[in-house]
């Protein structure tokens, strides 16, 4: 069966730094696209960063461009999220997500309904 495993949770001040791993087991991780989102108290799930199967092609919400970084190691069937310069506003529940795809290695997707897995969650909290 699948399962992503995901850890770095926490609780931190204003401009600190988390990173995120989101290990998968029971797929063949090399051809799946993964993607980040997150969803704070009240509202509703958003994209956060995407990336290409191969990892050659990257994809960011306008409101983490240049401080949050996604990449892969698909030796480690594992998709990572470093997260600097965190804000109150990124305080979220941050779930990964795997999409199987057979279009070219540089595909990705930016919608949470094209996703086929989830990890289980883990809550961020930032305070000012």
């Amino acid at each position: 069966q699948v399962q992503l495993v995901e850890s770095g949770g926490g609780l931190l001040q204003a401009g600190g730094s988390l990173r995120f791993s989101c290990a998968a087991s029971g797929l063949t991780f090399s051809i799946n696209a993964t993607g980040w989102f997150r969803q704070a108290p009240g509202k509703a799930r958003e994209f956060v960063a995407a990336i290409s199967r191969s990892g050659g092609s990257t994809v960011y919400a306008d409101s983490v461009k240049g401080r949050f970084t996604i990449s892969r190691d698909n030796t480690k069937n594992t998709v990572y999220l470093q997260m600097n310069s965190l804000k109150p506003e990124d305080t979220a529940v941050y779930y990964c997500a795997t999409k199987k795809t057979y279009y070219t290695s540089r595909y990705l997707y930016t919608r949470g309904q094209d996703y086929d897995y989830w990890g289980q969650g883990t809550q961020v909290t930032v305070s000012s």
